[in-house]
């Protein structure tokens, strides 16, 4: 394990959240409704006040882009971006017990809007990848025909594409150049 549960967690939600966002032209939003943000919520295992509103749908919405530039920003960069986001929610780390999770970090109450605990959380995660130098963990599909982000959490940082499908799309590409050139 590179990273610690809640910090493998928070990566994970942040990332495929942000992958929600259509990143090439023509692609599809992914997450226009409310029962797509419960079961986002509901995925990630959240915990603490959640309104099912669309009020709240279009809060954590806003939040894609900016939990797209701090995963892929430079380390210094990402510095100030984490150090910006954890201010602007007065986050105060503690440590919490719920089941089925051990003791672990919390950062905002759980009345705090979703919007604002996703935002903490991502932050809190980045703080674990910074200190530890594990910017490279983040980073773009490796398929040029996607902007989706990938987080490695391989032990050998072997992890260039979102999905299997983006995996699979580019071996088959270059099965075929390679069969083509042997012809």
């Amino acid at each position: 394990m590179v990273f610690a549960h809640d910090t493998e967690m928070a990566l994970q939600s942040a990332v495929t959240l942000v992958n929600t966002l259509p990143g090439m032209p023509g692609e599809a939003d992914d997450l226009t409704s409310v029962a797509e943000l419960n079961a986002f919520y509901e995925r990630f295992d959240y915990t603490g006040r959640h309104d099912r509103t669309r009020e709240e749908l279009e809060a954590v919405r806003e939040l894609r882009p900016r939990l797209r530039e701090v995963m892929l920003a430079p380390r210094d960069q990402a510095v100030a971006l984490v150090n910006t986001m954890l201010a602007e929610a007065r986050a105060v780390p503690q440590l919490v017990r719920h089941p089925p999770y051990d003791w672990h970090i919390h950062a905002t109450t759980p009345d705090a809007p979703l919007a604002s605990r996703i935002c903490v959380e991502t932050a809190m995660a980045m703080v674990d990848v910074i200190r530890a130098d594990e910017m490279s963990r983040l980073g773009v599909c490796a398929d040029e025909d996607c902007a989706d982000i990938v987080l490695d959490l391989s032990r050998n940082r072997s992890k260039r594409f979102c999905s299997t499908a983006c995996g699979n799309r580019n071996a088959v590409a270059a099965y075929r150049a390679r069969q083509s050139a042997a012809s």
